[in-house]
C-alpha cells in the first residue's frame, strides 16, 4: 500500500508467504511523462505471513488522497488513515472542496459484480463538500476510487482510492435503488435549477411512517415534477406514480410521497422553466421504511393540475363506496369547479379561494372526477384529478391545510 502525500511517501507491505523479498522503488518528477527511474531497494524478511483477504486491485497504484488533490480541488478528507472500517457494513465518506465539483464513485470487491456495486453508492455534490455513502454487502476489503472534475471540465481524474474494510456486511435486500444519479440530496443540480431551502438536505431519507413531504422554495417560472420506483414491487395495487404527489404554491414547490409496501425506494425530480418544453433531471432521493406501510395512492393528476392547484380533502385517491367525502380543493383561474360521479356536484367557492362541497361516492368501481370550466363562455370540463370508488374503508390520508 503506498500512501504519497505533496513532500512524503509511505509504503506498506504484506509478504504473502514466509520468506525473502526484494522490495524496489522508483519514481519520477510529479509532472514528468518520462519512465521511472530505479531509486532505492529493500530485503523484507518475512518470518510469519500474515492471514486475511488479499487487498482489492488498485490500478491507480496509490492509496489515500492523490499528491496534487489540493490542484484538483481538494482541501482534505473526512478520513485521514489508509485504511477506513465500516464496522456495520456502512460508511459516509466526505471531501471538502475549494471549489464546486462534479464527482464519480467505483466501489470494488472480490465478491460484487458492477451492476451490484452501483447499487452500493450514494453521491452528493454540494458547492462546498463530497460525500458518498457506501453500503457493504460482503464481509472483507473493498477500494473506493473518486474521481472529481470541475463543472466545466470535460475529464474526471482519480483523486483518491481508499481501503474499507467491512467487518459485518448489510442485508443485500437493504442496497440502495438502481438508477441513482452523481446528484443525490440538494446541492449543486438543485441550486443550479433555482431550487432552494430545502426540507431535506441529505439524500437519504428514513420514515418510519411510510410518508414524507420533500420542499424546496422556486422561482415561478419553475416547474417541478418527480417520479417514485423501487427495484422490486411486492404488493403495491396501483402504479407507482400514483404514490407521489406534486403541489406548486406561489414560491415553494412540495413533493408529497407515500409508500404502498416496505422497501427502498427512489425519487427523481426533474423541472423545466418556462422557455423549456422539456423537463431534466434535477436530482435523487433515497426513501427507506421497514415498518410495513400500506398507504393508498393520491388521485390520478392531469395537466391542468398546475401552480396554485392544492388538494386539501380528500389527500386520498382511493374513495370509500357509498358514503359522503368531502371535496375542498384550490384549483386559480377557473370559472367552476364540478365533481362528476355518480351525479354532478358544482362545488362552491369560499372568499379564501377554496371551492368545496360533499359528495356522494356511488358503487365501488367507480370513477369520481373533479373537472373544471375555465371560463364562464367555455362549455367543456377540462378533468384534473381522478379517484377510484372502492370497497372496505381505505387508510386516510387526513388533509393538507
Amino acid at each position: 500500500m503506498m500512501m504519497v502525500s505533496e513532500n512524503k511517501m509511505t509504503i506498506k507491505v504484506t509478504p504473502p508467504t514466509k520468506g525473502l523479498f526484494d522490495l524496489m522503488i522508483f519514481a519520477r518528477h510529479v509532472d514528468s511523462q518520462d519512465p521511472y527511474n530505479w531509486v532505492c531497494s529493500y530485503q523484507i524478511q518475512c518470518l510469519e505471513p500474515r492471514n486475511g483477504d488479499k487487498l482489492p486491485e488498485n490500478p491507480f497504484h496509490f492509496w489515500g488522497l492523490h499528491q496534487k488533490a489540493r490542484d484538483f480541488g481538494i482541501k482534505e478528507s473526512s478520513h485521514k488513515g489508509e485504511l477506513l472500517v465500516a464496522p456495520q457494513g456502512t460508511l459516509l465518506v466526505t471531501l471538502q472542496t475549494s471549489r464546486p465539483l462534479l464527482a464519480m464513485y467505483e466501489l470494488v470487491n472480490k465478491d460484487l459484480d458492477a451492476a451490484l456495486s452501483r447499487k452500493c453508492l450514494v453521491a452528493q455534490a454540494e458547492e462546498e463538500k463530497l460525500s458518498c455513502h457506501v453500503l457493504c454487502p460482503f464481509q472483507g476489503y473493498y477500494r473506493l476510487s473518486v474521481f472529481v472534475k470541475d463543472l466545466g471540465g470535460s475529464t474526471f481524474r482519480n483523486t483518491a482510492n481508499f481501503l474499507i474494510r467491512c467487518l459485518r456486511p448489510v442485508n443485500q435486500n437493504e442496497l440502495f435503488p438502481s438508477g441513482l444519479s452523481m446528484h443525490c440530496g440538494s446541492g449543486i443540480s438543485s441550486s443550479g435549477h433555482g431550487l432552494s431551502n430545502p426540507s431535506h438536505s441529505a439524500p437519504i431519507i428514513t420514515t418510519k411512517l411510510g410518508k414524507c413531504n420533500i420542499t424546496f422554495h422556486t422561482p415561478t417560472d419553475v416547474e417541478v415534477t418527480a417520479s417514485l420506483s423501487k427495484d422490486k414491487v411486492i404488493s403495491a395495487k396501483y402504479p407507482l406514480e400514483r404514490y407521489v404527489l406534486v403541489t406548486h404554491l406561489r414560491t415553494k414547490v412540495s413533493v408529497c410521497v407515500v409508500l404502498p409496501e416496505s422497501g427502498i425506494y427512489k425519487v427523481a425530480l426533474f423541472g423545466r422553466s418556462k422557455d423549456h418544453k422539456d423537463f431534466v433531471h434535477i436530482c435523487d432521493y433515497v426513501i427507506s421504511c421497514f415498518s410495513d406501510p400500506s398507504w393508498p395512492p393520491f388521485p390520478r393528476v392531469y395537466s391542468l393540475w398546475r401552480r396554485g392547484c392544492v388538494l386539501l380533502e380528500p389527500r386520498t385517491g382511493v374513495l370509500q363506496e357509498q358514503s359522503w367525502a368531502r371535496f375542498r380543493v384550490k384549483v386559480p383561474k377557473v370559472y367552476q369547479v364540478v365533481i362528476l360521479g355518480q351525479e354532478k356536484t358544482v362545488l362552491q367557492r369560499t372568499p379564501n379561494e377554496v371551492w368545496e362541497g360533499d359528495v356522494f361516492t356511488g358503487a365501488a368501481g367507480m370513477q369520481v372526477k373533479l373537472a373544471a370550466k375555465v371560463s364562464q363562455h367555455c362549455s367543456s370540463l377540462e378533468v384534473i384529478l381522478a379517484f377510484e370508488v372502492g370497497g372496505g374503508t381505505p387508510a386516510s390520508l387526513g388533509c393538507s391545510g
